[in-house]
C-alpha cells in the first residue's frame, strides 16, 4: 500500500516552478475598535505606532482643555496627549461606557512627529479590506462630529475607515500645539 501511495504522490505532485506567482496583495490591514455603544470603526494599521494600556493614575490632567482630552502621560519619554475618542466624535464618553474591569487602551498614532493617544474601550481585530472600494460618508448615518474624520465607508455596512491625518490636525490640537510652542 505504501508503494502505491508513493507512486500516486509522485505522479500527481506539482512542480513548484510551474505555478503562477501570486498577485500582489491589494488589501490594507485595518484595526477595528468599538465606537459608541453599538458601532465600530477602523484605522489603517500602517499609521498606528502602538497600543498601550491606559492606567488612569498615570494620566496628568491638563486644565482648560476640552472635555474629550483626558490629559497627558509619558510614552517612551515623550508627552502623549490622551483623547477620549468616543467623546471627541460625539459618542458617549468612555466613563459612561465602562463596564469591564480592564483599563482602556490608547491607540497611539503619530503624524509629523506629534504623537496622540486615541483612548478606546478595547481593540477587536486586524482585518484586510480593499480601500479603493470606500464610499463617501453619508450625513445622518454617523454623529456630525465624526464626519470630518472619516476617510470612507466600507461597503456592506462594515464601518467607517478613519483618516488619522484629519484626526491629528483637528483644530483642538492646533490650538494647544500653538500654546505649547509659545511656552517654549
Amino acid at each position: 500500500m505504501l508503494n502505491s501511495l508513493d507512486s500516486a504522490l509522485t505522479t500527481t505532485s506539482l512542480d513548484p516552478l510551474s505555478l503562477e506567482p501570486l498577485p500582489p496583495e491589494t488589501r490594507q490591514r485595518l484595526l477595528r475598535f468599538p465606537l459608541g455603544l453599538h458601532d465600530s470603526a477602523l484605522l489603517p494599521l500602517e499609521e498606528i505606532v502602538g497600543i498601550i494600556t491606559v492606567e488612569l493614575n498615570q494620566i496628568l490632567p491638563v486644565p482648560e482643555v476640552p472635555g474629550c482630552v483626558l490629559g497627558i502621560c509619558n510614552w517612551r519619554g515623550e508627552m502623549l496627549w490622551l483623547v477620549d475618542f468616543n467623546h471627541l466624535v460625539g459618542c458617549p464618553p468612555l466613563y459612561q461606557l465602562r463596564k469591564a474591569l480592564a483599563p482602556p487602551l490608547a491607540i497611539v498614532v503619530k503624524v509629523n512627529d506629534q504623537p496622540l493617544g486615541l483612548v478606546v474601550q478595547q481593540v477587536y481585530d486586524i482585518e484586510l479590506h480593499e480601500l479603493q472600494h470606500l464610499q463617501p460618508a453619508t450625513v445622518g448615518l454617523f454623529p456630525s462630529q465624526l464626519i470630518p474624520f472619516i476617510l470612507g465607508i466600507l461597503p456592506g455596512g462594515n464601518g467607517p475607515v478613519l483618516n488619522i491625518t484629519a484626526i491629528t490636525q483637528c483644530p483642538l490640537w492646533q490650538i494647544h500645539r500653538g500654546e505649547e510652542e509659545r511656552g517654549r
